[in-house]
């Protein structure tokens, strides 16, 4: 055999011996699984739809290397249970909103919405550039968990009542499912606040259990049925500007990720935060097209309903900053932040949407 074939002959064998090279990728990024209960189940396709979303495009930027599985409400644990499944490690990560954990401490409901505070605009811009995610995540820090904004509902209605809420008066009494510090705030107006999972809501509103309701808004109000029940639409929603979602982990787990998984798990929130918003913006108009042609009454609350809400609020905050050091800077942070963004959009977005109004009015 001459000495090139004998060369070409050897190097054939060399090849075929030798293993592939894997990718670059999968050499340094182990393959990592886990586990996310959702504070809401698979009816609600928006909420529950956008932890899907923040599953798949995790997966996707690591080409399949760390996959998270959602699971609904119910399914691992309860609804208001999935802060707590993540704080003792049961799960890894957790879809919810934070709001619901006010039991904890009240601190939880500025990492979402409260009451008379920002819009989503100005809740993202202090997020990522007011300094809100450091001070959510050092907050967190005595519960073992690290989050990151994972959606956004945009502005919440004000709620469905069975009766017109003309007067500070009616509201004596009446029991009514509303989350987070809305419901304190409620309390303090007279009312008996409930807080009950997103699945328990129709049920509960149709026996009777509750008199009212407050959920999010035109799209997922439609599809729990509620407007079979009461037919009072009413607005603005004073208690939730915007509401922010939080992917949430476990804070051990969270520090053994590779930096690039990391990396894609804040591209991946952030991503959902967008897309969840603008499907609400698709679908909520539409939706409340159809609930004012099945028969529901749009009302807008009373100037003295919402001013005596207003100050039962403002006392509030005040009184739990007394006592509570957390609650008071991150509140003062978010006020300051809101007040200034307020002076701007006042003559920059508010003037644009108020012009437009008059002009489609008009013709």
């Amino acid at each position: 055999m001459r000495r090139r074939d004998m060369l070409s002959a050897g190097a054939g064998s060399a090849l075929a011996a030798a293993p592939l090279a894997a990718p670059a990728l999968a050499q340094t990024a182990p393959a990592i699984r886990w586990r996310m209960t959702s504070s809401f189940t698979r009816t609600l396709d928006i909420t529950y739809g956008t932890g899907e979303f923040f599953c798949r495009h995790v997966a996707a930027l690591t080409d399949g290397q760390f996959q998270i599985q959602q699971f609904p409400a119910g399914e691992l644990v309860g609804g208001f249970q999935a802060l707590d499944a993540v704080q003792q490690g049961s799960v890894e990560a957790a879809y919810t909103g934070l709001l619901f954990n006010i039991g904890k401490d009240p601190t939880f409901a500025l990492a979402a919405a409260v009451p008379f505070m920002m819009n989503p605009r100005q809740q993202h811009a202090w997020c990522y550039h007011g300094g809100g995610n450091t001070m959510i995540n050092e907050f967190l820090k005595g519960y073992n968990m690290v989050a990151l904004p994972c959606g956004q509902t945009g502005n919440q209605w004000g709620g469905w009542f069975r009766e017109p809420i003309r007067d500070v008066a009616q509201l004596n009494g009446l029991k009514m499912r509303v989350a987070g510090l809305a419901g304190t705030v409620m309390q303090r107006a007279g009312v008996v606040p409930q807080q009950i999972p997103p699945g328990d809501i129709y049920p509960a509103l149709e026996r009777g259990v509750i008199d009212a309701v407050e959920y999010i808004g035109p799209y997922d109000d439609e599809k729990l049925g509620l407007y079979r029940v009461a037919k009072n639409y009413c607005y603005p929603g004073w208690g939730e500007g915007g509401t922010v979602f939080h992917a949430v982990f476990n804070a051990q787990k969270w520090a053994e990720l590779p930096a690039r998984y990391k990396s894609a798990v804040a591209v991946a929130a952030q991503a959902a935060t967008l897309n969840m918003m603008a499907e609400y913006d698709a679908k909520n108009p539409e939706a409340l097209r159809r609930l004012v042609a099945s028969g529901v009454t749009l009302r807008a609350f009373p100037n003295e309903v919402l001013d005596v809400l207003y100050r039962a609020a403002t006392e509030l905050y005040a009184e739990i900053s007394v006592r509570n050091a957390t609650f008071k800077a991150m509140y003062e942070s978010q006020a300051a932040f809101r007040d200034l963004n307020y002076q701007y959009h006042q003559v920059a977005d508010f003037q644009f949407d108020a012009m437009m109004l008059r002009l489609r009015r008009r013709n």
